[in-house]
């Protein structure tokens, strides 16, 4: 009796230790699914002017659970991609020669009107609207200084200075509104280049930042380095793939120790 007590009490802990490891791996292969989708995205938009990478903060979670454990064993953790963070490091600046395209030297957002409300983005490859007015590639109308739309003089050329004043020929048409955020981690991405605020963290601040006409901000990706992330992931995902099927194996021992008693 006492021998089979002890067996029983071993085949407890290690059925315990084997639900820890698998609970583990199939914790981390969920995070690395989604540091996964973070960094294919980034090399899908490794292209895109103005576009500002997704990166992931990693951290563990341990259940209440986990802590009333068989004695002498460690509280289970799981890893987990506990946010995203958006890198708003500046990409490089890169001569186009068209003169509707703009890049921030510095800080600072382009403003633009959106269905919802106003957006803002580094991205500064503009065009001429169908009404005549300054928009984005996607059509919302970029905004100037005086919180309006910048209305273009149809087949006229178009001067854009540093300090982001618009004229055609003699006549200043307009200025682009250029602002920056006390805590950019507050704003939001809302589709392609774009940013959301919301405004009851405050106003933006208006800021003076120098553009330039004909040239425009590449996505702050280096292709090389996600390369090299995206194959340590995959190799992680082997790793624990392999760690579920050890758990796997040893859970099938157990159950035919347990049979033997």
């Amino acid at each position: 009796m006492i021998f089979l007590a002890y067996r029983l009490r071993h085949q407890k802990c290690n059925h315990f230790c084997v639900d820890v490891l698998l609970s583990t791996a199939a914790s981390g292969l969920r995070a690395r699914t989604e540091a996964l989708e973070l960094v294919a995205n980034n090399i899908a938009n490794a292209n895109t002017a103005g576009y500002k990478a997704d990166r992931e903060f990693h951290s563990t979670y341990v259940a209440p659970e986990a802590m009333s454990g068989p004695e002498g064993t460690l509280p289970a953790v799981s890893p987990l991609v506990e946010s995203n963070w958006i890198d708003f490091g500046h990409g490089v600046s890169i001569t186009t020669g068209n003169p509707l395209d703009v890049a921030i030297s510095g800080n600072g957002f382009f403003v633009v009107e959106g269905v919802q409300g106003r957006l803002y983005t580094r991205n500064g490859n503009f065009q001429t609207g169908t009404d005549g007015t300054l928009v984005t590639q996607t059509g919302e109308k970029v905004l100037g200084q005086n919180g309006k739309p910048i209305l273009l003089v149809p087949r006229e050329a178009v001067q854009i200075s540093p300090d982001g004043g618009v004229r055609q020929g003699a006549q200043l048409v307009g200025r682009l509104a250029t602002v920056d955020f006390e805590d950019r981690q507050g704003l939001r991405k809302a589709g392609g280049t774009y940013f959301r605020w919301d405004e009851s963290n405050g106003a933006p601040t208006p800021v003076s930042a120098p553009v330039e006409q004909g040239r425009l901000e590449s996505a702050n990706i280096q292709p090389a380095e996600s390369a090299v992330r995206l194959v340590n992931i995959m190799r992680q995902f082997e790793t624990l793939q392999r760690a579920i099927a050890l758990g796997n194996e040893m859970n099938r021992h157990a159950v035919e120790e347990v049979a033997k008693l």
